[in-house]
């Protein structure tokens, strides 16, 4: 049982907790200003927080050395956070490195920008490693590891379940992946992101995209704030299986807290059934 209210068996609260940071506030300051943040926030039934809100979705320069195990210190403080308010938490992603004498990827790296689901036990739940790496060669392509696997978890909230897709940032701009996490049975799709302000508007649009065509819900949650000379775009939003936007920040930090209803996904689908109409 999450710490919403579980008589709301078809609708699932959502926190999106838009971080803004600069270059001053070190990691684990910043975890531990998240957490203390998470524990204020009220009753949800699913927090989630942006791509590479501890190490910094643009500080490519320092991603080696501040790379971490899965059980590392960030992990590790986000599942105590999950379990001591007791709610299931997308805790955005981290740097992920390999363990000693572990695959290390396809080109030998090591290191992933990787998606964690913690539940309300403090577990960890479900990963997923980016697989569209952004940078043209340089940033993530030329440090990281691409993740190989689409990645679908099973969220119980109350009395009842949902399917939550998980995708990051840049994934947003191929539509393929998300009609595979459709495929896998998402009813809602997570988006955590570092993405900045000049193309804000293709977050906004693209969101609205993804979740249309798709007809399921898509909560995206982006960084405010500038760090590593780049300004984030905030705009986190809440999208329906509609192509509405039911919820939306500012470009300031902030955190969006609202209901869904699930309910929404199998009407859409029944009254407008593109999806049954598919030929490629």
């Amino acid at each position: 049982m999450t710490r919403g209210d579980g008589a709301r068996t078809n609708r699932l609260r959502v926190a999106l907790l838009q971080v803004s940071y600069g270059d001053d506030e070190s990691l684990s300051d910043r975890v531990q200003r998240v957490s203390h943040w998470i524990r204020e926030i009220g009753p949800a039934d699913l927090v989630v927080l942006p791509e590479l809100w501890a190490h910094g979705g643009f500080a490519s320069t320092s991603w080696r050395a501040t790379a971490e195990l899965m059980n590392g210190p960030t992990v590790a403080q986000m599942a105590s956070v999950a379990r001591e308010v007791g709610v299931w938490l997308h805790a955005g992603s981290i740097i992920e490195r390999a363990e000693d004498g572990a695959d290390r990827g396809a080109e030998g790296r090591g290191l992933w920008n990787t998606s964690v689901l913690v539940s309300p036990q403090g577990t960890v739940h479900k990963t997923y490693r980016k697989i569209h790496r952004f940078g043209f060669g340089e940033g993530e392509p030329r440090l990281l590891e691409a993740g190989t696997d689409p990645a679908v978890a099973e969220l119980a909230h109350g009395t009842s379940a949902s399917r939550v897709g998980m995708a990051t940032c840049y994934d947003l701009r191929f539509p393929e992946l998300f009609r595979r996490l459709g495929d896998l049975g998402a009813d809602v799709i997570v988006l955590p992101a570092a993405w900045p302000m000049p193309r804000v508007e293709h977050w906004r649009l693209l969101g609205r995209a993804r979740a249309l065509e798709n007809q399921s819900w898509v909560l995206q949650c982006n960084t405010a704030g500038t760090h590593s000379g780049v300004e984030m775009g905030g705009h986190s939003q809440v999208v329906a299986p509609t192509g509405e936007v039911v919820a939306e920040l500012g470009s300031e930090e902030d955190v969006l807290l609202t209901d869904i209803d699930l309910s929404l996904v199998a009407s859409v689908r029944a009254d407008f059934p593109v999806l049954a109409d598919r030929r490629i």
